[in-house]
């Protein structure tokens, strides 16, 4: 755990229960602290917790890992305080990141469970001349629900992931130089959007890597089919609504009317990555009807972003 000592690594961990609900809760905060708690010969590392003023059970939390920075916001510009809302959590994101003192600051969710070294895996992966590297993703409960999440989400991070040069890391298990982030700030200061991020770093002409050791392992407890979906749909709305603000109108409408095509497409391409790996081909298939309904509400999802332009509904 951090010490008194300048931090060379700051770990950003952002609570994203309430994508769905009205109330962000930090039952699953704990575990993820206590992976990072339990590092294996860790560099000088802070781990901070930026969060919404009220997450249910965050005070048992706080109480166990004195250690950690908890940093209540209040000023979210996107937070709808209701459900169906997930851009506060990049705004989060940008706080910790403005907090951060590390020369390294890595990103994780409250859902993701670093593995022993990962801490001093991703450090020694910045020896290198990068200004980003990330990391495996793994699903470490195995039920057909959580693969079918799994799947949708993070199946091109799960091992083997091709060491090396990537055009994309995942910002459930990223790390960044700061002094690459600076160069970007105009991107990401009140908004940290993976994707813009890692645009704007490779337009500066830096690499982003991807490391097969740096794993960590999606652990989402109690997941429910109504929930899934739902947060299917308000993801996949949130991601058009942010590609709306680089293409045209015209590519909007486009996007919008191929849309129906889109579960298709994605699901040919999860079944592709599943061959490429040669892994969890038994647990794609005992997953696949729920992955293809998380297809669908994410297709909705994005036609609606399309259409309206807008993350979430208003009013």
């Amino acid at each position: 755990m951090p010490g008194a000592q300048r931090p060379l690594l700051s770990v950003v961990v952002v609570i994203v229960s309430d994508t769905t609900t009205a109330r962000c809760d930090a039952t699953a905060l704990a575990e993820t602290l206590e992976a990072l708690a339990r590092q294996a010969d860790p560099p000088p590392m802070e781990i901070l917790v930026p969060h919404l003023p009220e997450v249910d059970g965050l005070e048992r939390v706080r109480w166990r890992f004195p250690v950690v920075r908890f940093i209540p916001v209040s000023d979210l510009k996107y937070h709808a305080g209701r459900p169906g809302s997930r851009e506060h959590h990049d705004e989060l994101r940008a706080h910790g990141i403005a907090e951060a003192r590390g020369e390294i600051v890595a990103l994780l969710e409250d859902h993701e469970r670093p593995a022993p070294h990962w801490a001093a895996l991703m450090a020694a992966e910045h020896r290198k001349a990068c200004a980003g590297v990330g990391g495996a993703i793994e699903n470490e409960v195995d039920m057909p629900l959580n693969w079918a999440v799994y799947f949708c989400d993070f199946g091109f991070y799960q091992n083997p992931v091709r060491a090396g040069d990537s055009d994309t890391i995942s910002d459930v298990n990223a790390s960044y130089k700061r002094q690459s982030l600076e160069a970007v700030g105009h991107v990401w200061r009140e908004s940290f959007n993976q994707i813009k991020v890692n645009e704007a770093l490779l337009a500066n002409g830096e690499r982003l890597l991807l490391s097969p050791d740096a794993i960590v392992y999606q652990h989402r407890l109690n997941l429910r089919l109504e929930g899934a979906l739902q947060e299917r749909y308000v993801w996949g709305r949130s991601y058009a609504a942010a590609r709306c603000t680089w293409v045209s109108r015209w590519e909007r409408a486009a996007f919008a009317v191929l849309t129906p095509a889109l579960p298709a497409v994605l699901l040919l391409r999860m079944m592709r990555n599943v061959l490429r790996k040669g892994r969890c081909r038994r647990e794609f298939l005992r997953a696949l009807p729920l992955t293809a309904l998380l297809s669908v509400c994410w297709s909705l999802g994005e036609m609606a972003g399309y259409w309206t332009g807008r993350a979430h509904r208003q009013g």
